[in-house]
């Protein structure tokens, strides 16, 4: 099938993706909202004039983010709710606090490249952050999202995913690096194929109900997110934006990607897809070279075999 395409590229920000939308009456949860992406997400949703939920771990800063948004968008529909993606109970409160139908899940919270760390569970923190976090949140939303898909026609999911999926596939062996000795790139990469998967099984299952689910890879923004950056790290981004692979987007570029797959028609009905500069990327087998495919989707990360897996493997580690 040919890919899916849009109006929208690599330059494209999150202001042109909703301009000219009207989204009043779509109630829409944005995980990190605090800052980076997040926040422009949730900035460019709420000057549609849809009703936000900022999804954040500091509610203080959640709550002067809030205000700005409100003052400069117009729109007072913007409240916060307390999500801590490592503490289940957290997770567990958002869920069972949330009242009505939800039109839009944006599951853009994350870390990264950070030391070695362990949740009380004992699962790597990365995988549990980036990945199983947002799972548990999601199902937990399941009734609400079906009932906003019953309401507006359709209800979509957005999982936030990164080029880095390249580098490491689900490793259901040792997930949680028990065994094999930590790196914190593979256990990055590893959460973002998780995220991307997440979406493939999510649409498979909860299609018929009007959900859809979709990944997208914002590119390179610098935020937040790269405070665990080793100075290697940074020099490799360096080498490859010299030798013209790789280019960082401002943040309201960043963001853009994010509105396509949560309001564009295109992508109203149809999941399971990952998305880069706006549109559907290219499959590339799993033993592509990185630098050369940095705009593509390796196959480990939407092989539906695999999606199905990580699925109930998640269930069993959360005990469901």
């Amino acid at each position: 099938m040919p890919l899916i395409t849009t109006a929208f590229d690599a330059g494209s920000t999150a202001d042109d993706v909703v301009t000219g939308l009207d989204l009043t009456g779509v109630r829409a949860v944005v995980t990190g909202a605090t800052s980076g992406l997040g926040r422009e997400t949730a900035r460019a949703l709420a000057s549609t004039g849809a009703e936000i939920t900022l999804a954040v771990r500091d509610i203080g800063a959640g709550t002067d983010v809030a205000k700005d948004i409100a003052a400069t968008t117009g729109n007072s529909a913007v409240h916060v709710a307390h999500l801590e993606l490592a503490d289940l109970a957290t997770i567990t409160r958002f869920v069972d606090d949330w009242d009505g139908p939800l039109h839009l899940l944006i599951n853009n919270a994350g870390i990264m490249a950070s030391a070695p760390a362990r949740t009380v569970q004992g699962w790597e923190l990365q995988f549990a952050t980036n990945h199983l976090g947002h799972f548990a949140l999601t199902i937990g939303l399941y009734q609400a999202l079906a009932a906003g898909a019953a309401e507006r026609d359709g209800a979509r999911i957005v999982a936030l995913t990164s080029g880095a999926h390249m580098y490491s596939p689900v490793v259901f062996d040792d997930i949680h690096f028990t065994r094999r000795a930590y790196d914190p790139q593979l256990a990055y990469g590893q959460s973002k194929t998780a995220n991307c998967l997440l979406a493939v099984e999510a649409t498979r299952r909860w299609a018929a109900d009007g959900i859809v689910a979709n990944a997208v890879n914002p590119g390179g923004v610098s935020t937040g997110l790269q405070r665990d950056f080793t100075q290697d790290m940074k020099d490799h981004l360096d080498r490859l934006e010299a030798a013209g692979v790789f280019s960082y987007k401002s943040v309201q570029q960043g963001a853009a990607t994010t509105l396509v797959a949560a309001t564009a028609p295109e992508f109203a009905h149809t999941g399971g897809h990952y998305l880069d500069d706006g549109n559907e990327a290219d499959t590339v087998p799993d033993d592509a070279e990185l630098a050369g495919n940095s705009h593509a989707v390796k196959q480990w990360a939407l092989d539906p075999d695999t999606a199905r897996k990580l699925w109930q493997v998640s269930l069993d580690l959360l005990g469901h």
